[in-house]
């Protein structure tokens, strides 16, 4: 579950020690920590991490086996989620020390910046491989958050982008030991806690304003059959 710690001005948002899938919990506890770092007053900035094989390893699916009924509002909280961190009024880091999939590797494209470990842990989009087509909110903030023709690849192919691959195709913007992604993603977002402030929040929301409006637009859910 998603806990909050902090060095100096920089929170730091860790998403939990195991596969740190989303589900209900998960996003509420995620929610939860957001509030408390948007509550505060001052410089600040975020940095996400996670201890161990994962940094977030996409939707919980044996809760939404589980849970058929609640697929729909589910989703739509994490696409809701997902605008909120794309325009959260403070720079915001993701320290990816694991593998990030699926909704695991939007989650990180919704931070500014992206710093993954450079020797394990892979990025990839595998939705073209599960029969799941990406929602039109979902393929904007793709598209805004990389080139076209690295999102191209990306959803259409499923790769697997190691830490030094995601960097040359402009998925990420660093890499580091695994003992130094954390450490690295908070010297990143330090010199930037001045820039709090609700223009940065502005600037944000109109930058991804397309991406923003599909996410929150309560577009259907579209499972395999």
């Amino acid at each position: 579950m998603a806990g909050l710690d902090r060095d100096g001005d920089v929170f730091v948002l860790s998403l939990g020690d195991g596969e740190n899938r989303l589900n209900p919990a998960a996003v509420a506890a995620i929610n939860a920590r957001l509030d408390e770092v948007t509550a505060a007053t001052g410089p600040k900035a975020l940095v996400t991490t996670a201890e161990g094989k994962f940094w977030s390893n996409g939707f919980d699916l044996a809760w939404m086996t589980a849970n058929p009924g609640e697929i729909g509002p589910f989703i739509q909280s994490v696409r809701v989620l997902f605008a909120r961190m794309v325009t959260l009024a403070l720079p915001t880091v993701a320290a990816v020390g694991g593998h990030a999939f699926g909704a695991g590797a939007v989650l990180a494209l919704t931070h500014d910046q992206q710093v993954m470990r450079v020797d394990r842990g892979y990025f990839c989009l595998p939705e073209v491989d599960v029969d799941i087509p990406f929602s039109l909110g979902i393929t904007e903030l793709i598209r805004a958050r990389m080139p076209v023709r690295t999102a191209h690849e990306a959803m259409t192919t499923g790769r697997r982008y190691g830490g030094d691959d995601a960097l040359t195709a402009g998925i990420i913007d660093g890499v580091a030991d695994q003992e130094k992604v954390l450490a690295t993603a908070i010297a990143m977002a330090r010199p930037l806690t001045g820039k709090a402030s609700r223009t940065l929040g502005t600037i944000k929301s109109r930058l991804y304003a397309t991406a923003v409006a599909g996410l929150v637009s309560g577009e259907a859910v579209e499972v395999p059959v």
